[in-house]
């Protein structure tokens, strides 16, 4: 496991590669949540700010599913319905990066955390640090 203190620049996108994008990130841990959609979706949330995250092509081809308050904008391929980031409620000023989105072979250079997402409002604050 590598989790370097330097800040790596990562690439990834969507299944077709419609959607492209990079993200800079200072610190190799993701979380793993149970709730019901980021159990559906297999999602390994890697929290990056804003100002870290570039959208390189494939806007286009971007759609949003909300539910519940809203806040959360989930973002997915409107042509593979892959979820390789979007704006989460946790963090609404950052965007969450699938960290299965990311190309290569780089599970292993993440620490994955785990938080009990079913008890949202309970842990939250965990997170939000």
């Amino acid at each position: 496991m590598n989790l370097s203190k330097q800040a790596i620049t990562y690439e990834g996108g969507c299944h077709c590669g419609k959607i492209r994008f990079k993200a800079i990130v200072e610190r190799q841990v993701a979380t793993d949540c149970n709730c019901s959609i980021c159990r559906k979706k297999g999602f390994l949330h890697l929290i990056v700010p804003e100002e870290k995250f570039t959208l390189l092509k494939g806007a286009e081809f971007l759609t949003t599913y909300t539910f519940n308050t809203g806040v959360a904008k989930h973002t997915f391929c409107r042509i593979c319905g892959i979820h390789p980031f979007y704006r989460p409620r946790s963090h609404p000023e950052a965007i969450d990066v699938n960290l299965r989105c990311l190309d290569g072979d780089i599970l292993s250079d993440f620490e994955i955390e785990f938080f009990d997402g079913i008890n949202w409002e309970e842990n939250v604050d965990r997170i939000r640090n």
